[in-house]
């Protein structure tokens, strides 16, 4: 069952918290959300508790309850990468995203990143807002994709 910590977090306003504490995320809410978006569908349960046990991960909480997540994998000096960015049906269109985003952005350890990086298929404008943008030298950069990344990113 899923136990809300407010001591681990950061009061933000209008009874909003920030957290950065892995013990904070609702874990079914973050699966169960991600399984239905179009980046995570082919995740199981157990892939994605693995991947957010070796990442650092973001949330903003009202009421008690997570209302948005997102994690960075990162070497928390050179290179971050964010990832699995989202705010709930019922909060979005209300600036929660913004809000994360710079959290996230201005997290101490995280601050003084020389090269951010994220994939996203439909939300360039609020990323451009942070001063995100398209890959400038895409010729020097590789990937390596397993048959599933294949499915989302081709």
């Amino acid at each position: 069952m899923y136990v809300l910590n407010i001591e681990t977090m950061v009061a933000l306003e209008n009874n909003i918290y920030f957290s950065s504490q892995t013990k904070d995320m609702d874990l079914n809410l973050i699966c169960n959300f991600i399984k239905n978006s179009y980046w995570g569908s082919s995740r199981t349960f157990e892939e994605q508790k693995m991947a957010i046990e070796n990442t650092i991960n973001f949330g903003l909480f009202i009421d008690g309850n997570q209302i948005a997540y997102a994690r960075v994998m990162t070497d928390k000096v050179f290179f971050a990468y964010l990832m699995d960015v989202f705010v709930i049906k019922d909060y979005q269109g209300k600036g929660y995203s913004k809000l994360l985003i710079d959290k996230i952005l201005n997290f101490p350890e995280l601050k003084a990143i020389d090269k951010w990086m994220l994939a996203t298929k439909d939300a360039h404008l609020l990323y451009k807002k942070f001063g995100f943008t398209s890959v400038k030298s895409p010729e020097m950069l590789m990937e390596k994709m397993s048959t599933r990344a294949k499915k989302i990113y081709e």
